[in-house]
């Protein structure tokens, strides 16, 4: 299972990607892996204000449908249309073209209290 270096990770399986004022989140690989198949995922409008660990969508699989929340807080500048003809992207690919939203960071310390690699693997080990 692949856990990028460059990466911040939640408790919750989502990743982010802060360049500059600009942040880029998904779901991990390990989450991708337990949902499935990913059939569907709904997705914020572009402009909506997400909280730090607000939900802010949901993905559905063959095995569940689980609520996404986001690991900084901000406003939703994009979001990945590509994955409303093929979902399965975030299972071939969760830390490419399988991004979910960009957001544009409210808080850039959002991210200071999330999980790098060794904290994620470890949380990973716990369960």
């Amino acid at each position: 299972m692949s856990v990028p270096e460059n990466l911040r990770y939640s408790k919750s399986h989502e990743w982010v990607r802060i360049d500059g004022d600009t942040a880029t989140v998904g779901i991990t690989d390990h989450a991708q892996e337990e949902l499935g198949d990913v059939a569907l995922i709904q997705l914020p409008e572009v402009g909506r204000i997400l909280l730090a660990d607000g939900a802010f969508g949901e993905i559905e699989s063959i095995k569940a449908v689980s609520e996404l929340y986001s690991p900084v807080g901000g406003e939703v500048v994009a979001i990945n249309e590509a994955l409303e003809e093929a979902p399965e992207t975030v299972n071939n690919d969760p830390y490419g073209d399988g991004w979910l939203i960009k957001l544009k960071v409210a808080s850039p310390a959002d991210a200071d209290v999330l999980l790098d690699a060794a904290g994620y693997n470890a949380l990973l080990e716990e369960s």
